[in-house]
C-alpha cells in the first residue's frame, strides 16, 4: 500500500504555479490600486469633482466586462494561457506608458484609457489564470487555493486605497502612472516562472469563434450545476448592487453620524474579509463549496436585515463585520464550483458568461438604488436585498443535495458528450 498521501493545504505554498501566480498577483494588485486611485483623484482635481467625469471612470472600469468578457473567455480557451497572461500584462504596461506620454504632451483626458485598456485585457487574462489554476492545482486543494487569492484581494481592499492615495498625493499623476506601468511589467516577469503551457494547448481549432461562443452557452445551459449557479450569481449581484451605494446613508441618515464614520465601516468590513478568507482556507477540506456558498448567502441575508433596522453604532459595526467575514465564502464557493464542474476547454467561456451575469445584475440594481430609495426606507431596501440572497440559495437547492461524486460523474458525462461532437 504505497499510496501517496493526499496533498495538504501547506503544500500549496510549495506549488510552483501558486508561487508564481501569487507574486504576479501581488504586483498586479499594487498596479491596479495605484492606477485606480491616481485616476480617480486626478479626475476629481482636473474637473472640480464633475459627476459626469467621475462616472466615466466607473464606465471605463466596468464596460469592458460586458463587452469583452464572453469574447475574451472564448479566446482564452483557444490560446495558450501562460502566454496570454504575459502578453496581457505587457500590453497593459505599454498602454500605460503611451498614456503617460499623452498626458505629458498635454491631453489629460487620455488618463481614462489606462483603466479602459487594462480592463479589456483583463477579460482575456483572468479566464486564462483560472484555466491554469485547474491544470496545476490538485482538485482537493482548489477551494483552499481560491481562499488564498481571495485573502490577497481582501488585503488590498484594505491597504490599496491608502497606498494609491499616498502615492498620488506625494508624487502626482505622472509618477503614479510610471509605478503602475512597472508593476505590470514585474507581473509579466513573475508569470515567466509559471510552468510551461501544456502541449495540447498548441493544437489549432478549426471551428469559428461564433460556433465556440454558442457551444459555451449551450454548455452552461445544459449543466445541472452551472445553470442554477448562474441564477445564484445573478441574485447575489442584484442583492449586493442594491445596497452598495447605501453605506453613506446608513451612517448619516439612519445612525445620525458624520459621513466620516463610513471609513470605519469599510475598514471593519475589509479586515473581516481578511479573516474570512483565512477561515475559508482552513475549512476548505471540511466544507463542500456549494455548502460554503449557501452559508455565506444565508448569513449575509440575516446581516443585511440587521444593518437595515439598526440604529446603534456598535450593532451596525458588528453586522458589517459579519458581512465581510462571510463574503469570501460566497466568492470562493462560486469560483470553486466553476473550476470543479467545468472542463478545462470551457473554463474561459463559462467564466465569460457568469462574470457579466453578476456584474450586470449588480450594475442594474446600483443604478436603480437611488430611485428605489426615493420611495422606500433603508430598512425595506436591505430587506429586499436579504430576500434576493434567499432566492439565490433556493436556486441552488439541487446543487446542495448533490454529492461530490455525483458532480464528478456529471462532468465526466459532459466530457464524453463534448468529445463525441
Amino acid at each position: 500500500m504505497n499510496q501517496a498521501a493526499a496533498p495538504s493545504v501547506v503544500s500549496l505554498f510549495s506549488n510552483r504555479f501558486v508561487q508564481a501566480i501569487m507574486l504576479a498577483g501581488l504586483f498586479m494588485h499594487l498596479g491596479i490600486w495605484i492606477r485606480n486611485f491616481a485616476v480617480l483623484l486626478y479626475v476629481v482635481e482636473m474637473t472640480n469633482n464633475n459627476p459626469i467625469a467621475l462616472s466615466l471612470v466607473s464606465i471605463a472600469e466596468f464596460a469592458p466586462i460586458f463587452i469583452f468578457s464572453f469574447i475574451g473567455g472564448a479566446f482564452a480557451d483557444r490560446w495558450r494561457p501562460k502566454r496570454t497572461m504575459i502578453w496581457c500584462d505587457l500590453l497593459s504596461a505599454i498602454s500605460v506608458f503611451v498614456v503617460l506620454a499623452t498626458i505629458i504632451i498635454g491631453s489629460w483626458e487620455a488618463v481614462f484609457f489606462t483603466t479602459f485598456i487594462s480592463a479589456i485585457l483583463s477579460q482575456f487574462s483572468q479566464p486564462s489564470s483560472m484555466k491554469l489554476f485547474k491544470q496545476h492545482v490538485p482538485e482537493e486543494l482548489l477551494q483552499a487555493g481560491m481562499s488564498i487569492f481571495q485573502t490577497m484581494g481582501a488585503l488590498f481592499m484594505v491597504a490599496g486605497p491608502a497606498i494609491g492615495t499616498i502615492i498620488y498625493e506625494q508624487y502626482g499623476i505622472q509618477t503614479s502612472i510610471i509605478i503602475t506601468g512597472f508593476m505590470f511589467l514585474l507581473s509579466a516577469v513573475a508569470l515567466l516562472f509559471l510552468p510551461a503551457d501544456r502541449k495540447e494547448e498548441k493544437q489549432e481549432t478549426s471551428t469559428s469563434l461564433r460556433s465556440e461562443l454558442m457551444e459555451g452557452a449551450r454548455y452552461v445551459w445544459k449543466s445541472s450545476i452551472l445553470k442554477p449557479l448562474m441564477a445564484c450569481f445573478a441574485m447575489a449581484g442584484f442583492a449586493i448592487g442594491l445596497i452598495q451605494p447605501l453605506g453613506i446613508l446608513v451612517v448619516t441618515e439612519q445612525l445620525g453620524l458624520p459621513k466620516g464614520h463610513l471609513q470605519y465601516l469599510l475598514m471593519v468590513n475589509g479586515g473581516a474579509m481578511l479573516i474570512g478568507g483565512a477561515l475559508a482556507m482552513m475549512m476548505s477540506k471540511r466544507l463542500q463549496p456549494q455548502h460554503m456558498l449557501a452559508v455565506g448567502m444565508a448569513v449575509s441575508s440575516v446581516v443585511f436585515v440587521v444593518i437595515g433596522v439598526s440604529h446603534l453604532w456598535w450593532l451596525t459595526l458588528t453586522a458589517q463585520f459579519f458581512s465581510g467575514l462571510f463574503l469570501p465564502a460566497i466568492q470562493i464557493g462560486i469560483n470553486t464550483l466553476i473550476l470543479k464542474n467545468t472542463e478545462s476547454d470551457f473554463i474561459g467561456r463559462v467564466n465569460g458568461i457568469l462574470s457579466p451575469m453578476f456584474m450586470g445584475a449588480m450594475v442594474i440594481t446600483m443604478s436603480l438604488a437611488g430611485v428605489v430609495k426615493s420611495v422606500l426606507p433603508l430598512s425595506s431596501m436591505y430587506a429586499i436585498s436579504s430576500v434576493l440572497f434567499i432566492v439565490g440559495i433556493l436556486s441552488i437547492i439541487s446543487i446542495l443535495r448533490m454529492r461530490a461524486s455525483k458532480q464528478v460523474e456529471e462532468l465526466t458525462g459532459k466530457a464524453a458528450i463534448a468529445n463525441s461532437k
